[in-house]
């Protein structure tokens, strides 16, 4: 019986000692990276503008979610396609919903000390996807306009004139 009874309170005190989402999720995620074309370059930059990771669409990078205790991570990614406008796109943190189950299983050492310290409070979108725009150039009296063929209207691509 007081075998049993150490057993339950060990147990209980193991519950109650950690956190919800430190014993449910990561703190880690792997973020798929997209754009529309494909084969954009990439590069990952954190909020004090140092760079993560770089490479070509599509591509899956695993970042932290969290910047320290009940602070979560932020980042921004840039696409840059010849032929393409760059864009940015922010991708931040929001809360893990298994951090609010320490209200039920993980109690206050959970919520406060256990899950902001591993940075399971926080979850990271599984993915970050752009649509690049084309980009022209053109004078600044705009006379001249330089396009790609895929960007010249169907109704006027019979009026182009080979250059050699």
């Amino acid at each position: 019986m007081i075998k049993k009874l150490t057993m339950g309170v060990v147990v209980a005190g193991m519950v109650f000692a950690s956190g919800c989402a430190s014993i449910l999720s990561d703190s880690e995620y792997p973020v798929s990276i997209k754009s529309n074309p494909v084969g954009a370059n990439f590069t990952v930059t954190d909020e004090s503008g140092m760079d993560v990771h770089s490479g070509v669409t599509p591509d899956t990078v695993t970042l932290s979610a969290s910047d320290g205790f009940f602070s979560s991570a932020s980042y921004t990614i840039k696409y840059q396609m010849a032929g393409y406008r760059e864009q940015s796109f922010q991708l931040r943190p929001g809360m893990d919903g298994w951090y609010i189950g320490n209200i039920l299983v993980g109690g206050l050492i959970g919520m406060v000390i256990v899950d902001p310290a591993t940075g399971a409070m926080w979850k990271l979108p599984e993915s970050a996807n752009v649509n690049l725009e084309p980009s022209t150039a053109s004078t600044a009296m705009g006379g001249l306009t330089i396009a790609s063929v895929d960007q010249v209207p169907e109704e006027i691509k019979s009026e182009l004139v080979k250059v050699q």
